[in-house]
């Protein structure tokens, strides 16, 4: 595995090994010997071609000054389901939403409490929509209750239970099996022709605990990717909820899970997880684990559980930068401060020319529903600058198109300007900075204008650096194209 390799990688480093003698060494001996000048080697630049790139971490950055990454939360907006029928329950969760085509599908969870049951009470529903705001609970006619099948459930008990289902795009997949999903505790592989009618592909579990699984096929390593629940230890002999990842060639034979690497992060339970490919820039991994913290009361010593919900991102789908932020709050209602609530479903779908929905698992007024939440499109963080000017200069790129476009967001005093470098940092003449036209304003595609225009062909294909100057604004994405 591609993070296995690093990490032996590092461990065989030799600047990594302790070397203070050998240092001073090498010290007083340069005091005495002349060794010729050698011109530094640029570094090996990036080909990013027209996809676009978010400012969600500094993998393009080679230096920033005034700058710092702004996490934006989303809007809260309508309330899209709850709980109406007798089978969902009074409860709702682990839900998944699913674009496919022109239709939205959406797969939730209703049981009962008390009385929770894996073989009776749990039940997986069907909703869709059109537009991703407005939905419908079809009447199905599949399955059973209290002696009807007029309603909108697609299984019943354990088995189908977590249902996440996604479309296999790879050619040649036999059309009894072009929708997938692991379901069940522990998870089976779960296959689909039409999204609505589901089988067991084998009925022995595919992977033994931990828990529930969310998967999808992944195009760039072609393979399957699964991120389960797990547990690690939390240092203190205790052990932490947590996530670990997955892969398959096939959905039955899957490899032991690996626990996702989060740096150095506070220990936390991450109870569930949503990590998927961004569907507007797919080399990017996108997760928003709902965090579950136990808080002691110290008047009563009562033991609670709080949850919100966080943001994180990969570019290997293994090794995720977590922003401690929360990205969603439990807010001012009451309800929501209490366990298996702030809970984001599983996808991220557009609602608008400049919007992004995702869902929540909301507790507020009593009774559990499905919220909206609204954001700019691709507005999860921004590189931001105050009203003292900042900049950044990028790594090296080698692009294709012949053109430059920002989402970027702009006061009425800010601005940005770019320049294009060469791969060793100097200038190019016709698109310095002084030659770039102010960007005021806000967009998701502000085009880069110099005084010779906004051209770039000539320099498609070849490494360049950008070096971007901003004042009281905020840049989400860039673009060529």
């Amino acid at each position: 595995m591609m993070w296995r390799m690093a990490r032996q990688a590092e461990a065989v480093d030799f600047m990594s090994t302790p070397r203070a003698p050998l240092c001073s060494a090498m010290l007083v001996l340069s005091l005495f010997v002349t060794r010729p000048a050698i011109p530094a080697e640029p570094p090996p630049a990036a080909h990013i071609g027209s996809r676009l790139e978010l400012l969600v971490d500094d993998w393009l950055i080679d230096s920033r000054r005034d700058l710092s990454f702004q996490l934006h939360r989303p809007v809260r907006a309508e309330t899209v389901l709850q709980p109406e029928q007798p089978w969902e329950g009074t409860n709702l969760g682990h839900v998944s939403i699913l674009r496919d085509g022109e239709r939205y599908r959406m797969y939730y969870r209703g049981y009962h409490n008390p009385g929770f049951s894996w073989s009776e009470n749990i039940v997986t529903c069907y909703a869709e929509s059109r537009d991703g705001i407005h939905w419908i609970k079809p009447n199905l006619g599949l399955v059973e209750w209290e002696g009807s099948k007029d309603n909108n459930i697609i299984t019943q008990g354990q088995r189908g239970a977590y249902l996440t289902p996604f479309r296999d795009p790879r050619p040649g997949v036999p059309q009894g099996q072009r929708y997938k999903s692991l379901a069940g505790n522990p998870p089976r592989a779960m296959i689909s022709p039409d999204g609505i009618h589901w089988s067991v592909l084998r009925e022995r579990p595919v992977l033994p605990k931990p828990r529930f699984g969310i998967s999808f096929w992944d195009p760039r390593r072609k393979t399957f990717l699964a991120y389960v629940r797990a547990w690690r230890p939390d240092g203190n002999g205790g052990r932490l909820r947590s996530i670990a990842l997955a892969t398959s060639s096939d959905f039955l034979a899957w490899d032991d899970p690996q626990l996702l690497d989060f740096g150095a992060v506070p220990d936390a339970h991450l109870y569930w997880n949503t990590a998927l490919p961004y569907f507007r820039a797919p080399h990017l991994y996108l997760g928003f684990p709902m965090r579950l913290v136990e808080y002691r009361d110290p008047e009563t010593g009562a033991v609670r559980d709080w949850t919100d919900a966080l943001f994180m991102v990969s570019r290997d789908g293994f090794r995720f930068q977590q922003y401690r932020e929360a990205f969603v709050r439990p807010g001012l209602d009451a309800h929501n401060w209490q366990p298996h609530v702030n809970m984001l479903a599983y996808g991220i779908v557009p609602t608008g020319p400049s919007e992004i929905s995702l869902f929540l698992t909301n507790a507020a007024g009593g009774k559990r529903h499905l919220q909206r939440l609204t954001l700019r499109t691709d507005g999860f963080v921004s590189l931001r600058a105050s009203a003292r000017e900042g900049e950044f200069v990028t790594k090296p790129v080698i692009f294709s198109g012949t053109q430059l476009l920002l989402n970027a967001s702009t006061s009425a005093m800010g601005r940005l300007r770019v320049e294009l470098q060469t791969a060793d940092g100097k200038p190019i003449a016709g698109h310095q900075l002084d030659d770039c036209r102010e960007l005021v304003g806000d967009s998701l595609a502000l085009r880069v204008r110099w005084k010779r225009g906004a051209d770039l062909s000539s320099l498609a294909g070849q490494p360049v650096r950008l070096r971007l100057q901003m004042r009281d604004a905020d840049l989400f994405a860039l673009q060529f194209r």
